[in-house]
């Protein structure tokens, strides 16, 4: 079966790097890529950024010449990836970025959004804009894949899956992450950031039955002693020169109790590789 896979574009350098990844990183699978470009008339904008009057932001002011860019965009993809297991859709939306996103994912059965946020991989007070950090906070139908701008497509070996333990994994919410993993023969380290000297006995539960779901992947445990949980994990992915990091997204956690933020900000706004946010599902 194909995987359906929307990408969010700009039409910026920032926007073509997270494609040219996608594709790179789906190469050996038979896939269908849609490209969103939204866009709303009605807007304003401040310090160039774009706002509806309702307040909501846009991620273009008024709608371009879409129709030529996306020709531009495609062809500039097909000399990049001349897949002949890919296609390409292209979709342009007067809506705002959030609900353009939800809008295409229930028609179309998307599995996964993919799209590039702007920083500086060289420093690790990597920005990622505001429409990176509400398309991962917001859309809760499928993961979400944000590309820090200057990441190439190594296949990825390593990829980091912090979690500290409180809630029960299940299969649905690990499948794209497992996914990822069995594609390009990654391994999962699964890292704890040390909240308590141990871990409690429902914490060693949910820790037995991770340890069953990535039964038939290679995986390994570890633990880190940190001041707080996105310093802990920033430095164990900078000393293992990991790949990607995936967690599971929940408004009530270990993570948004230590934090003045939630995690999916703490690490979007201070990561140098792709984050993968998973969905918890109650």
């Amino acid at each position: 079966m194909d995987k359906r896979i929307l990408l969010l574009t700009d039409f910026s350098r920032t926007a073509l790097n997270a494609a040219r990844y996608a594709l790179d990183l789906y190469k050996d699978r038979q896939c269908t890529f849609y490209f969103l470009n939204t866009y709303h008339e009605d807007s304003y904008s401040i310090e160039g950024y774009s706002y509806l009057h309702s307040g909501q932001r846009s991620f273009d002011v008024q709608k371009p010449h879409t129709e030529e860019q996306f020709k531009k965009l495609v062809q500039i993809l097909r000399l990049h990836d001349p897949n002949p297991i890919h296609e390409y859709y292209t979709i342009a939306a007067n809506n705002t970025l959030v609900r353009g996103v939800n809008d295409v994912i229930s028609k179309n059965d998307i599995d996964i959004v993919i799209m590039g946020a702007k920083g500086v991989t060289s420093s690790r007070t990597v920005i990622f804009g505001m429409n990176t950090i509400d398309v991962m906070e917001n859309i809760t139908a499928c993961p979400v894949l944000a590309i820090p701008e200057d990441v190439r497509l190594l296949a990825p070996k390593e990829i980091v899956f912090p979690t500290d333990f409180r809630i029960p994994f299940k299969r649905r919410e690990l499948k794209y992450l497992i996914n990822i993993t069995q594609l390009h023969h990654s391994t999962i380290r699964v890292l704890y950031v040390k909240e308590t000297a141990q871990l409690n006995k429902e914490q060693l539960q949910h820790k037995a039955l991770l340890t069953a779901l990535f039964k038939d992947i290679e995986h390994s445990f570890h633990e880190v002693e940190s001041a707080s949980v996105h310093e802990g994990i920033n430095a164990f992915i900078d000393s293992r020169d990991s790949d990607i990091v995936a967690f599971i997204h929940q408004k009530k956690t270990f993570f948004s109790r230590l934090l003045s933020k939630p995690l999916v900000q703490e690490l979007g706004y201070q990561s140098r590789v792709p984050v993968l946010v998973l969905k918890h599902r109650v």
